[in-house]
């Protein structure tokens, strides 16, 4: 029951399939796991039954009859430990759970105690599944959480738009993407234009325009019109289908102290089949009336106690366990390992852009001068209402224009500068300052040192002010530095923005250590140095310039909502719905995840020790023997299953 994910059967499926698959899959996992309680509800159906004879002392049920009876009760539930046992000694490890099992089991049957075989191996299985399901409970929290890709893309077919999954897409077939979807697949543009969020996989909170022939990448979302993309790769590339992958991983990797307890049940075991050798032996050289049977029994008893089940299987519970209550609130740890490294970590360090601020673009301030403010707002958000560009709409949403679409003519769009277009008598220009150096129009000097992004407006060739738009922070943001600073930890801020933007930043979020205009190379070097203050970091980031630095932290977080393929990757964590309060979460989860499974030790140890003294004193049954070992084992189950309901 112990250390053998194999014999759990988890029919991890890909969600890549249609929905009737979907559901052909689903019913057919409810039907494996009615099938997988079968054995034990035959058995133990057999063993009431016996036992039931056996007090009626009914006449027919004796000698090979009650013996076949209870054998056939035994084999139901105990043939695959057997056999598994049996493995496992010709592989060459004999003394595991399985050997312990069935050799205190046999040995109950060759003392007469058949009952007491049956219910000992009857209540191991029934253990091993209770396991199997919380392990299954787990990960199929895990698996919800993924389950975010596009399962639908929109394929142009002569013509025709068809709806398909993207596993089915070819290279070279052309998909739809609408405004506010996700693109599902790589491609290349060959829609004119199209503006994409690619904070994601760029770092840079500035949306992009594409043009025709420009790459489009899985991840990014399209903000404005419907956009045809051609496909560059198939979807089993895209960075969701690594993730699954990834998860299935996430398990095989241990914890430390998953690794101690699964070394010190090697040593263990074999240590507790010579002891019960010497149980049995030991006092034939000691005693008068020395009776076989009486101490090979209190033998069996000391073996069936002392399996190490209950220890080796409550502690990966307890983190599958943590896990599990992670991915319910949109945290995927990768691996036990990071549950267990997350709970010594004392800095944060973080990137601004896609972390701690939205990427998304809000006006700030307005300067106009020497014109009315509301007529060239309005002027500005009329011209602006033509571009599909991010900040365009930031301008429009701010000012809501009053004025008729069709007052407007001459409308262009300079790649790079800006805008320009005629309204009734008045001739506009809207963009950066390169545009007014182009058309010479004077401007203050002071404007190039503004740290925000900026669009200035020259009406009549004249400049008349200017627009300040900036990246909101999340709302969670200040409570997450706060939280952090709570329990100790020290939040540090690296950005390749702007320094007096980050600086900015840092003072509304009350972050005391903050660095700018950091090329990767530069992020690397700080973290480097931050290590050296023998630290345990963290790192959160969501850009593709953050891999590197996620690569070195002791535990790499990124962003993963709209986080690019090789920084989730390369993270050890990631962060679903890009909040970074649920980074606050991860440290609680992982607390109490280290309290669970060291709560399962000390009650397994417990347990154990009590009644093996008892046991080898002939004070405790093969009863006794039974809630020790299986007993213990569901508790440390419901213990460790006591995580997911916690509240974070």
């Amino acid at each position: 029951m112990c250390d053998q994910h194999s014999t759990i059967h988890n029919h991890q499926h890909e969600h890549d399939e249609n929905d009737s698959h979907h559901h052909h899959e689903h019913t057919h996992d409810e039907n494996a796991d009615w099938q997988e309680y079968l054995p034990s509800i035959i058995s133990f159906v057999l063993l009431l039954l016996g036992v039931i004879f056996d007090y009626l002392n009914l006449k027919f049920f004796q000698n090979y009859l009650r013996l076949g009876w209870y054998i056939l009760a035994y084999l139901t539930v105990g043939y695959p430990v057997l056999k598994s046992a049996f493995k496992s000694i010709q592989n060459g490890d004999i003394f595991n759970e399985f050997f312990l099992m069935g050799l205190a089991t046999i040995g109950a049957f060759g003392i007469g105690e058949y009952p007491e075989g049956v219910t000992v191996m009857l209540f191991y299985t029934i253990g091993e599944l209770f396991q199997g399901a919380a392990v299954k409970r787990a990960k199929s929290s895990i698996k919800a959480l993924l389950d975010i890709r596009p399962d639908k893309v929109s394929v142009k077919q002569d013509g025709k738009i068809t709806v398909v999954n993207p596993t089915k897409v070819a290279i070279g077939e052309i998909i739809q993407v609408k405004a506010g979807e996700k693109v599902a697949l790589d491609g290349i543009q060959v829609s004119d234009y199209g503006a994409y969020n690619t904070a994601a996989l760029t770092g840079e909170s500035v949306p992009e325009t594409k043009k025709k022939g420009d790459s489009v990448l899985a991840g990014m979302i399209n903000l404005d019109t419907i956009s045809d993309i051609e496909v560059t790769a198939v979807f089993k590339d895209s960075k969701l289908s690594k993730i699954l992958t990834m998860v299935q991983d996430a398990t095989a990797r241990k914890s430390p102290t998953q690794l101690f307890i699964s070394k010190f049940a090697k040593i263990y075991t074999p240590i507790v089949f010579v002891l019960a050798v010497l149980i049995t032996l030991l006092p034939y050289f000691m005693l008068e009336n020395y009776v076989f049977g009486e101490w090979l029994y209190r033998a069996l008893v000391f073996l069936v106690i002392s399996c190490p089940c209950a220890l080796v299987i409550s502690i990966p519970l307890g983190y599958f366990g943590g896990i599990g209550a992670a991915s319910q609130h949109g945290i995927l740890f990768k691996g036990a390992n990071f549950l267990d490294i997350m709970t010594k970590v004392n800095v944060v360090v973080m990137d601004k852009t896609g972390t701690l601020t939205k990427g998304t673009f809000e006006i700030q301030q307005v300067s106009i001068i020497d014109f009315d403010e509301r007529k060239a707002l309005e002027l500005l958000a009329l011209l602006e209402s033509k571009s599909s560009h991010p900040i365009a709409k930031a301008i429009v949403e701010f000012v809501k224009p009053t004025l008729p679409e069709n007052a407007l003519s001459n409308f262009q769009e300079n790649a790079g500068f800006g805008l320009s277009g005629q309204v009734e008598e008045n001739h506009i220009l809207a963009g950066n300052l390169k545009l007014l150096e182009k058309h010479n129009i004077a401007f203050p000097e002071n404007l190039h040192e503004i740290p925000e992004t900026i669009v200035v407006l020259a009406i009549n060739r004249l400049y008349v002010g200017y627009v300040l738009i900036a990246d909101e922070i999340k709302a969670d943001a200040h409570k997450t530095i706060a939280d952090l600073q709570k329990l100790h930890i020290n939040a540090v801020m690296l950005s390749g923005d702007k320094a007096s933007v980050v600086d900015k930043v840092a003072k509304l979020l009350n972050v005391s250590e903050a660095y700018g205009n950091l090329m990767p190379e530069d992020k690397v070097a700080k973290l480097q140095a931050l290590r050296n203050r023998q630290n345990t970091i963290a790192f959160v980031g969501d850009g593709i310039n953050d891999a590197p630095v996620i690569a070195l932290s002791d535990v790499g977080i990124a962003m993963g909502g709209m986080g690019s393929d090789a920084t989730i990757e390369t993270a050890d964590v990631v962060i679903q719905n890009d909040q970074p309060s649920k980074i606050v979460t991860a440290i609680h989860i992982s607390k109490a995840t280290k309290k669970i499974v060291w709560q399962n030790i000390s009650l397994a140890f417990g347990v154990k020790v009590l009644v093996l003294i008892l046991g080898a004193g002939g004070l405790a049954s093969m009863w006794e023997a039974v809630f020790a070992d299986v007993g213990v084992a569901l508790l440390a189950i419901l213990n460790a299953l006591r995580i997911q309901k916690m509240r974070f």
